[in-house]
């Protein structure tokens, strides 16, 4: 993926507010170690030397969100009793609105106690209701998710079977989303699928895909069957097909399938990775990302949390941290103008001083280095804005550049001297330094400090502008005239 892409993306989530329904339980994990066995049955010891209470099912779908950073809202039934009121305690205490959480005396909640030794889980206990709620809480819950739909981007449903999400209820869910144009992206369980007919998205793995579509899944020819059958049969805009350690396959209604290899270095624990999958796909839906960007991603992080112990989740930096892996440092300097801000202000934060210059650099020669160079010792950073392939253009005709804005950004970001490169298509830098605010604006010699745009704008808030001089007789336009001298004349090169 492009990391410019993803950063832009991550900068964005808290804009972003998401609406979870579905199936809200505590997991409670306890750690501790074996050495010996029971003298009352055969049966291993666990000495516990560690308790943890966590979010379970839909709240570790509320986890992924809430730790990108994402507004969350929550709808469900809880029983009334302890468990129930800690789990909404539990809510409130990250923020998330939970007037759509309500309380029901007929149900337990459901609390999930995992034993583990040596970092392997040993055993599970249960303590849940699994019985459909009553009509009446249906019918609360529905017009809830009504009253509220339009107040969110994106619609996660996350079903565990426990009874929380009935048919009727489900499809009232989906008709509002397709009422109102909110993407409602479904975690399915279960061997009917068909309550969940016009969803947005589905997310299940292999054993739920063969389950619901009642076909073996013993091969890619068969995967690829299974997906396209679901898909088309429930009406789907996609089908996100998660295939554990070989990573997942995308089946979009319009256009091929494309199958994503995982991102996991090693497999320790797959458990909540699939509330993994729900969040991010159902982010980058409602952060405009297309369906193949945001299975991407979606893909990334499944990687990284299946790499740890227990239902976990990801972050911004160890999304960032992959993503990087793949490209090489001039990637890392080019930056979008809203991620760079960001860095910029906690740079500022630090008692850095920010330089920045601006300007085409087309054709990179020896002129350019030592300018740029001489503004690097200027400050602690060297911000670089460089001119669109289509701002050159009305600036010095159609046929500049010579070379176009992607190559031009990476042969800069490739110098030392350079810190961050951004791209801007304005006629002047003046939006893009409104944006960076850097505390010394450099340019060229050939300018007076009158002339150079932002100087009011920089100095208004204590800043300052420097002039350097170019070295003499090096310009792009002085190559041009040298190459046309020498080879102009003979028709081209030799």
């Amino acid at each position: 993926m492009d990391r410019q892409l993803v950063e832009r993306f991550l900068s964005r989530i808290r804009q972003i507010r998401a609406l979870v329904i579905g199936d809200l339980m505590l997991d409670e994990y306890l750690w501790g170690k074996t050495e010996r066995i029971s003298p009352e049955a055969p049966v291993q010891v666990v000495d516990i030397s560690r308790e943890d209470l966590r979010l379970g099912g839909a709240g570790n779908v509320i986890n992924n969100l809430m730790t990108l950073g994402c507004q969350v809202h929550v709808a469900g039934v809880l029983g009334d009793d302890a468990d129930g009121r800690l789990l909404r305690r539990l809510l409130e205490e990250k923020s998330v609105g939970i007037q759509g959480v309500l309380m029901s005396p007929d149900r337990t909640t459901s609390r999930k106690t995992r034993i583990l030794a040596s970092n392997q889980q040993m055993l599970r206990i249960d303590r849940e209701s699994q019985n459909p709620i009553s009509p009446e809480m249906e019918a609360r819950l529905a017009d809830h998710v009504r009253r509220v739909a339009e107040d969110f981007q994106v619609i996660l449903v996350s079903d565990y079977l426990k009874g929380v999400l009935t048919e009727g209820l489900l499809k009232e869910i989906v008709a509002i989303g397709r009422e109102k144009g909110i993407p409602v992206v479904i975690d399915p369980k279960g061997s009917d699928f068909r309550k969940y007919r016009g969803a947005t998205l589905l997310t299940p793995n292999r054993k739920e895909a063969q389950t619901a579509s009642h076909i073996a899944i013993v091969d890619e020819a068969s995967l690829l069957q299974a997906g396209r059958f679901l898909a088309e049969a429930l009406d789907l805009e996609a089908l996100v097909l998660t295939r554990s350690e070989e990573g997942m396959t995308l089946f979009p209604r319009d256009g091929e399938e494309i199958h994503l290899p995982t991102e996991a270095r090693e497999v320790y624990d797959v458990s909540g990775a699939g509330d993994t999958v729900l969040a991010m796909m159902g982010l980058g839906l409602a952060g405009e990302l297309s369906l193949e960007e945001a299975a991407r991603l979606a893909n990334v992080a499944a990687g990284i949390v299946v790499g740890k112990v227990g239902t976990s989740t990801v972050s911004h930096g160890e999304i960032l941290e992959v993503i990087g892996r793949r490209h090489q440092d001039t990637d890392l300097k080019i930056k979008d103008r809203e991620v760079l801000a960001g860095i910029l202000e906690m740079e500022r934060e630090k008692g850095r001083t920010v330089v920045f210059t601006n300007g085409c650099f087309d054709l990179l020669h020896v002129g350019h280095v030592k300018y740029l160079q001489k503004a690097r010792r200027l400050g602690d950073l060297l911000v670089l804005g460089l001119n669109s392939d289509e701002s050159i253009r009305r600036l010095k005709g159609p046929r500049r550049p010579l070379i176009n804005q992607d190559e031009r950004a990476h042969i800069l970001a490739a110098l030392d001297c350079i810190d961050y490169l951004v791209v801007f298509d304005e006629d002047t830098p003046l939006e893009l330094i409104e944006a960076l605010r850097p505390k010394i604006l450099v340019k060229g010699g050939d300018y007076s400090p009158e002339g150079v745009v932002g100087k009011d704008l920089v100095e208004s808030y204590g800043g300052r502008v420097e002039l350097i001089q170019f070295v003499d007789g090096k310009s792009t336009t002085n190559i041009i005239e040298k190459i046309l001298q020498h080879y102009g004349e003979e028709g081209g090169l030799p």
